[in-house]
């Protein structure tokens, strides 16, 4: 698997799906309300390592908006895609203000994912798409949970290519699949899974010339990995979601370093931000880095709710600055 993958820039995710003959395509109409990092304090733009840059609350009448899992940007910021745990894909053009903040999609459109003979995937068991991350030729590889798989989807093609599934995954639980996966400088793929091993971590895997080899990735205060980036320079951001009935959504971000993603190690990111109330957070499940105009790095985060189009879940989209 390492010798057929490599880094590329973000945009290879957008020149793929753009490539991609459309199937079951919808142009939608998608609403932006602008949101505040803290609705209590509408001047802080500050938390922890992160400074905010614009935010929105993206609303749409269409039965298959929602559920967002896994974000890509193209390498200039321009353009967004989203999977979907229902096996949909939001395509848009971003859309910013004076001061370069995000304020917006314009050009919205959804596809639906396609299986093996170009069949769109309808199915849950087939659809529920969790992560995604760039290939070297233009291919998205996407990770899918409850029948666990990695296809590769590459361009000019609707019917994907199978790929190698670390052996610890045939057997998980159909809820407890790759969460977070990311493509590494050095061309490995990196991957978290969702479901708790002992004592506070998850199950990771970094690929080799010969498949996947594990290491272990630990959380702390029940939060669990949903989503993973590479950063320009080579490190990685992982979003890690907590939720329960009485407290709500939690989502702190992490940044690990890149050397020590290796096999057989144990990895606990740097705290960069942890994103409780009052501030403006929901079910962040994904993430993703780019370089902005200045040189300065960029961060999106993309929350999953859950298909509740009236509440109390909400599909928000952030954009933060990297500060340190």
């Amino acid at each position: 698997m390492h010798c057929r993958i490599t880094r590329v820039l973000a945009g290879a995710v957008l020149v793929l799906l753009a490539c991609h003959g459309p199937v079951a395509a919808d142009a939608v109409e998608v609403r932006s309300i602008p949101v505040p990092l803290n609705a209590e304090n509408p001047d802080q733009k500050v938390i922890g390592k992160l400074t905010y840059r614009g935010g929105i609350e993206l609303l749409s009448q269409s039965d298959r908006f929602g559920g967002f899992s896994a974000l890509g940007l193209s390498a200039d910021g321009k353009r967004l895609v989203s999977l979907t745990d229902e096996g949909n894909r939001l395509d848009a053009h971003l859309v910013y203000g004076p001061d370069g903040g995000l304020s917006g999609l314009a050009n919205t459109e959804i596809f639906t994912l396609t299986g093996p003979g170009g069949i769109p995937l309808i199915d849950k068991s087939m659809a529920d798409a969790e992560s995604m991350a760039p290939g070297v030729d233009g291919e998205i590889i996407v990770a899918f949970e409850r029948i666990h798989r990695l296809w590769a989807y590459p361009p000019n093609q609707t019917e994907p290519i199978p790929l190698p599934l670390p052996a610890e995954m045939k057997n998980a639980p159909d809820n407890n699949g790759i969460e977070a996966l990311t493509l590494l400088d050095d061309g490995s793929l990196f991957a978290i899974a969702e479901g708790k091993g002992r004592g506070g971590t998850n199950l990771a895997w970094v690929s080799n010339p010969r498949g996947w080899s594990v290491l272990i990735y630990r959380t702390e205060d029940n939060y669990r990995p949903t989503g993973a980036a590479t950063l320009p320079g080579g490190d990685v951001v992982v979003v890690e979601r907590y939720f329960t009935p009485r407290e709500g959504a939690r989502a702190r971000i992490r940044r690990i370093k890149a050397d020590g993603i290796r096999a057989g190690a144990e990895v606990c990111g740097e705290l960069l931000a942890d994103i409780h109330a009052p501030l403006t957070v929901d079910n962040f499940e994904g993430i993703e880095a780019i370089k902005g105009p200045r040189g300065e790095t960029l961060l999106f985060l993309i929350s999953d709710n859950n298909f509740n189009r009236f509440g109390p879940q909400r599909t928000l989209l952030m954009m933060f600055e990297l500060t340190n």
